[in-house]
């Protein structure tokens, strides 16, 4: 499975002249966690989170309209490209320690989102299948084997 398969596209991003607050208010609005932060062609220059905007915002002293959201945002942004396997983006996770990975595409602008949750919830679902589809596997060898049976031996299964 690819990254483009498995990603959020609708992608809420914030300016980097934009404050702390218009960033928390966009996450409250969107019920999101996580912003990329974009320069003014639109390229991804960092990332920041709900986390970030709290403790950003504490440690400097400051109210959510006091900050700019590049005072508290993670500069190194980690990501992958549309077509990478989601088993690279998810090892990159790993790795790097984070919950969420932007797909960026040639020039660096976000087109979509990887979350833990996402890979989480693929996971499960492609559990469910290999187990209906073993269900699936084990009545069909189950009623070919009762089919094709000789007739002498499905009475005999019967009286017995």
């Amino acid at each position: 499975m690819k990254a483009k398969d498995l990603m959020t596209t609708d992608v809420k991003c914030c300016a980097e002249y934009n404050t702390l607050n218009t960033a928390a208010q966009m996450m409250w609005e969107h019920d999101i966690g996580c912003v990329p932060v974009v320069d003014k062609e639109g390229r991804a220059i960092g990332v920041l989170t709900d986390r970030d905007i709290c403790m950003g915002a504490y440690i400097q002293g400051v109210p959510l309209t006091g900050a700019l959201v590049t005072s508290a945002m993670s500069k190194e942004v980690f990501s992958c490209a549309p077509q990478d396997d989601v088993a690279a983006a998810e090892k990159l996770m790993k790795q790097n320690q984070v919950h969420r990975l932007l797909v960026l595409d040639a020039g660096g602008h976000p087109v979509g989102m990887i979350s833990l949750n996402d890979i989480a919830h693929e996971g499960a679902r492609e559990a469910e299948m290999r187990t209906a589809r073993q269900v699936s596997d084990a009545e069909i060898t189950g009623l070919l084997a009762s089919v094709c049976a000789p007739r002498h031996r499905i009475i005999a299964a019967q009286a017995a």
